[in-house]
């Protein structure tokens, strides 16, 4: 609890239901405004993505930090605990630490269990070790995923880059010959060709990244949960993009460099 106080046992038989939220989900309800003693309204357009407790109006008593059991890299949470008494109890979890194998000890916690509560269901039981590998894959098949969209997207720039190039070579040859007629060195003309494949990319990269920082803020709006990435993603892509149009850049460019004088003078 990191402002108002904890419930106690009058909370749970006053006519006043009492909630405590969340940090992020009191910030988002009253921006720059102390959540204490204001109340919760599940019509309230924040309050979609929480289950409904009940139609009253519900009293803020305390604000927590956040706390995300379902993510591996915590985020933001939207959560409102309201007192034991108040509603049914949908399920909870029963943790067990021990150092024989895990596995082995299901049947007779479970059948303690049954001996307590006969009509007590026990849906799974898991070690943290499968939770947290069930928790990681959406994350790795969205990478696998992400990540051959990514090839494939990348292949087609490097045949867009080497194509745009080579066509501009191919054309400026009578140029290239004229250039190097009069005392141009080879050299230049490969940096001169590299350098527009690097321009080309960069005009690319940033009209990428404006486009792409502008859908996400509004995208932004309208998922609550979704975050912004972080710097190093971002530069370390343009720096992959730019080189890679780099290396496209090399073969236009070695051929723009061994262009025949007397060939290109006569060329149309």
């Amino acid at each position: 609890i990191i402002a108002g106080r904890d419930f106690n046992q009058l909370d749970g038989q006053s006519k006043d239901p009492v909630v405590i939220v969340s940090k992020t989900l009191a910030q988002r309800m009253f921006p720059n405004q102390d959540a204490l003693n204001r109340h919760v309204y599940w019509t309230d357009p924040v309050m979609k993505f929480i289950p409904e407790i009940s139609t009253a109006p519900h009293r803020i008593i305390g604000v927590t930090a956040d706390i995300d059991d379902e993510h591996v890299v915590p985020g933001p949470s939207l959560t409102v605990y309201s007192p034991f008494e108040e509603g049914p109890i949908f399920g909870g979890r029963l943790f067990i630490h021990t150092s024989a194998n895990p596995y082995s000890l299901v049947t007779p916690i479970t059948r303690i269990i049954r001996d307590m509560s006969v009509d007590q269901p026990v849906e799974r039981a898991a070690t943290l070790e499968d939770v947290r590998a069930e928790v990681l894959t959406p994350d790795r098949l969205n990478t696998v995923v992400f990540g051959v969209f990514a090839a494939v997207a990348l292949a087609i720039a490097l045949v867009g880059v080497a194509g745009v190039l080579a066509f501009s070579v191919s054309a400026r040859t009578r140029e290239f010959g004229i250039r190097l007629a009069l005392g141009s060195q080879p050299r230049h003309l490969l940096t001169g060709v590299v350098a527009e494949g690097a321009v080309m990319a960069a005009a690319g990269v940033v009209a990428g990244a404006v486009s792409g920082y502008a859908l996400a803020r509004l995208a932004g709006s309208y998922f609550l949960d979704m975050q912004m990435p972080s710097a190093a993603p971002v530069v370390a892509s343009a720096v992959v993009l730019l080189a890679a149009a780099v290396v496209a850049s090399a073969l236009p460019a070695a051929r723009a460099a061994r262009i025949n004088v007397i060939e290109a003078l006569r060329s149309d």
